[in-house]
């Protein structure tokens, strides 16, 4: 049967939920992190589900992969305020792995243009849409009889799954072993809705207050997942840290606090079947640290000739990858573009707000010898990027993990970051002493403003022209373990913690 797993005597029952998944739907990081956890889950022996909305318009691209998709026979409804909604279930199954895919389908919901907006607009009814979806995931777990150990949800989208499994489904026998995780992947998206919403949750209004799912007279179900999960994780340490502070907390800063003690931070990992300069089919000549050098010099003219900056072998060539906002930096690197007075190219690659885009357009033309700018996404370009580039520029105002800078040193790229987040969690930056430990992997500077960043980048421009001192550093940056086995061990270390501990009652606050 399709649904039958490893069955080993130690294993356990994990089902992750998440909006998105590489290949099935993708709109930023989450994509990866859900498409890469449960394999590597899988490989430790454990038994791992997936559970995704159906996005019949990402058909193509699922296709394409490879991922068969089938038919279950298995149909539901689902109580959403005033009416029933019925869903069907499909799976499929990410090759290679024992990882099997169940997709929720309810075309009315999920059967459109984008996952969360279109035109730039959020959909009027995210709300129900992820109401249902969070539900659904249930009631499909009830149909198969999983009984999953763990519940592992991802972000606003599926925060309400803990919430039902410490209500609604507390006592019901196939959860009654079963334990929730819910994790924080950007705290600025929420998903906060008016309060006549909480009808669509299906759970008593009780719940509908300041201490659970109540926040500044809305529904806030990012809330809701970080108070009823029995453990709560974000996608690096510091960021764990971080958002308890009024900076970082998004409003929700007293929130985090308050639940501390189930709060912790696990960095991202890398799937290096697909990011690792010795296997990359899309570069142009795979290397290793052997051949690094080698390697990175036949890359980095092949990206200057397909992005029409001039071929200077010995020129250091600045990379970036990136969302064009603010929050990556934009408003500290548009003016220092034009104040480096050192012999140095720069090129980007995104997509985003307009300023940005049409700055980097202006100055490619302006300065043609030394910016070039591919406003759009190419993925064939973003590695060839990592691959041919001498730094990567990653300076963002905040970062809960980041996965570029992690991309780059598997490069030997060393990376530009501001100590934040994930990045202060990754990166080491490098230092006459560092060095010599064998520690630094890339240069970060505390405060972020234009200045800090200028004086970072003259750093890093000082030390590549130490070519002992640059090769040392490049070495550092290609050692680093950055698999998801090493993160997936954490997480298996919070499961197993949460099977072997009572479920904590979750009081009613009037």
């Amino acid at each position: 049967m399709w649904v039958d797993g490893l069955r080993k005597a130690n294993s356990m029952r994990i089902l992750i939920a998440s909006s998105e998944a590489v290949p099935f739907a993708k709109t930023g990081g989450l994509a990866d992190v859900a498409a890469a956890l449960p394999q590597a889950i899988s490989r430790m022996g454990h038994e791992v589900w997936l559970a995704l909305p159906y996005y019949r318009a990402n058909q193509p691209k699922i296709t394409k992969a490879n991922y068969p998709i089938h038919q279950t026979g298995v149909e539901f409804d689902i109580e959403m305020g005033e009416k029933t909604v019925t869903g069907e279930l499909y799976w499929s199954e990410i090759p290679n792995t024992n990882v099997t895919v169940l997709l929720i389908d309810q075309p009315e919901y999920f059967n459109r243009p984008g996952l969360y907006q279109e035109n730039g607009h959020d959909y009027a009814d995210n709300c129900e849409r992820f109401a249902f979806f969070s539900r659904a995931v249930i009631e499909v777990c009830k149909k198969l009889i999983l009984r999953p150990h763990i519940v592992h949800a991802n972000d606003w989208q599926t925060a309400l799954i803990p919430a039902l499994l410490q209500t609604e489904f507390a006592y019901h026998p196939q959860f009654l072993r079963t334990r929730s995780v819910y994790t924080i992947h950007n705290l600025a998206y929420q998903g906060q809705f008016w309060h006549w919403d909480m009808e669509l949750t299906g759970l008593d209004w009780k719940y509908f207050n300041w201490r659970q799912m109540e926040a500044y007279g809305q529904l806030n179900l990012m809330k809701t997942g970080i108070v009823f999960a029995d453990a709560v994780t974000t996608v690096s340490p510091t960021y764990a840290k971080e958002i308890q502070t009024p900076s970082f907390g998004c409003g929700l800063e007293e929130v985090l606090a308050t639940h501390h003690d189930k709060l912790s931070g696990i960095l991202n990992g890398v799937d290096t079947h697909i990011w690792s300069p010795s296997v990359d089919t899309h570069i142009e000549e795979n290397y290793d640290a052997k051949t690094v050098k080698e390697g990175k010099a036949v890359n980095k003219a092949a990206l200057q000739e397909q992005l029409g900056l001039p071929q200077k072998p010995d020129t250091p060539l600045i990379g970036m990858i990136s969302r064009l906002a603010v929050q990556k930096g934009l408003d500290i690197i548009a003016p220092i573009l034009e104040m480096v007075q050192r012999d140095a190219q720069f090129l980007f690659l995104g997509t985003g707000e307009s300023q940005y885009e049409d700055h980097l357009r202006y100055l490619a033309q302006k300065y043609p010898e030394q910016i070039a700018a591919y406003i759009g996404f190419d993925e064939g370009l973003a590695h060839l990027i990592e691959a041919g580039s001498d730094l990567f520029l990653m300076p963002s105002a905040y970062e809960p993990c980041g996965l570029n800078q992690m991309y780059s040193m598997l490069y030997g790229t060393p990376p530009i970051v501001h100590e934040t987040g994930g990045l202060a969690d990754s990166v080491v930056d490098t230092t006459e002493e560092t060095l010599k430990e064998g520690k630094g992997t890339g240069f970060s500077f505390k405060y972020y403003n234009t200045e800090s960043l200028l004086q970072t980048i003259n750093r890093a421009l000082d030390l590549y022209e130490d070519k002992p001192a640059w090769d040392k550093l490049v070495q550092n940056c290609m050692k680093g373990d950055w698999s998801w086995s090493r993160s997936a061990k954490e997480y298996i270390n919070i499961y197993q913690r949460l099977t072997h501990s009572p479920r904590e009652a979750i009081p009613v606050s009037i």
